[in-house]
């Protein structure tokens, strides 16, 4: 793998087809700066706008850098974000301070058990002025959606989000409301209790395109969280605009991806459909059902926004390995066995990882400020 003039990593062979409606940014400097629009960024700009962003998240969040991260991928790849952890994680708070860095309208759903689909997607209410029915639009209009606890609604609840996540539409009344652009759906979810919950069923977690755990804060963190909340907290600033968001969500959909590079994402999500055929027969007894198409796309999407975010314009194998378990663990379904033994998915996508060899990218030595020696 040697590089060209842009210094992406070049294999020679097809590469995946950029999107055709999307207007990929010129590499010249934009002598105004980026504007509202951000038409003109380039990806130096993009990835200082981002990290911006991510810094202005961290002076409210203590530590949790892999869920901040992984909130701003699922932005970038228009995808859905599920978040698990015990409660007190501040899981909540992450969601409030990232949508209030990226701006646009937020609105929070607290779901419970008595939840009807009405209360959020909205309903028709009889005027008597107009003596006509009038459509009254739910909460879910707005930019960010925090849906917190969703495994606390009953199941048609559940349903009622389907149609929003997928097709970013709702249907009232026999008329379709399109939700404004850009839309994100990011859900908590308590893993600890099992009385009063609807486990998610298994279509409606294959809408997320990530699920993120959130674990404990470390000793350190733990201190510095006592240091800085238990005063005023720290109030973060905007940095994005709805805009400028839609514009990086354009970037990120034409981040060059090799042919190579597609060839181990399918791999990946093969071998969880027949572990057999990669040297793992084992996993046949623990796999039940792999991962589906969405897996695939996610893949792609996810790991074109992670190197957008590290200020790449090309997707290397790490960072289809940095996001696979986000995006693959949740979509498996483990025999009844391998829940008995509380096998783990995430570890069944570790296992995947290390067995399925990836590309390797070769810098050429003429390249200043590249990892290794020339092509081999």
């Amino acid at each position: 793998m040697s590089t060209d003039h842009t210094n992406r990593p070049v294999i020679p062979g097809p590469v995946l087809p950029r999107r055709t409606d999307a207007h990929l940014p010129d590499d010249k400097t934009n002598p105004g700066g980026p504007g509202a629009g951000g038409a003109n960024l380039t990806v130096p700009q993009a990835a200082e706008l981002i990290g911006k962003a991510l810094a202005q998240v961290q002076r409210v969040i203590v530590g949790q850098e892999h869920l901040v991260e992984q909130l701003m991928v699922g932005l970038l790849a228009k995808g859905h974000i599920l978040l698990e952890g015990v409660p007190g994680t501040a899981k909540t708070l992450a969601v409030r301070t990232f949508a209030t860095v990226v701006g646009g309208r937020f609105a929070r759903v607290q779901f419970t058990p008595d939840l009807v689909p009405s209360d959020i997607v909205g309903t028709r209410v009889y005027s008597m002025a107009k003596e006509t029915f009038d459509v009254e639009l739910g909460p879910v209009f707005v930019n960010f959606i925090l849906a917190d606890e969703i495994n606390r609604a009953p199941a048609k609840v559940q349903a009622a989000m389907l149609e929003l996540m997928a097709e970013q539409q709702v249907s009232i009344g026999g008329v379709t409301y399109p939700v404004p652009k850009p839309y994100i759906v990011i859900a908590t979810e308590n893993p600890i209790e099992s009385e009063g919950v609807y486990p998610l069923p298994e279509a409606q977690r294959d809408r997320f395109l990530l699920k993120v755990d959130v674990p404990y804060p470390k000793g350190s963190e733990e201190f510095e969280i006592l240091r800085r909340m238990s005063i005023t907290a720290p109030e973060p600033s905007p940095v994005l605009s709805p805009d400028l968001t839609l514009a990086l969500q354009t970037m990120a959909s034409n981040v060059f991806v090799h042919n190579l590079v597609a060839e181990y994402i399918v791999r990946l999500v093969m071998a969880t459909r027949n572990p057999a055929d990669f040297g793992m027969p084992d996993l046949a007894k623990v796999i039940s059902i792999g991962v589906s198409s969405r897996a695939t796309l996610g893949l792609v999407a996810a790991a074109r926004a992670l190197a957008l975010v590290h200020g790449r314009d090309y997707v290397l194998p790490t960072d289809v390995q940095a996001i696979a378990k986000d995006v693959m663990a949740h979509r498996l379904l483990l025999t009844f066995d391998a829940i008995a033994d509380s096998v783990p998915t995430t570890q069944v996508v570790e296992r995947i990882l290390a067995m399925v060899p990836a590309p390797t990218p070769v810098w050429n030595a003429n390249q200043p400020g590249q990892p290794g020696a020339g092509p081999k």
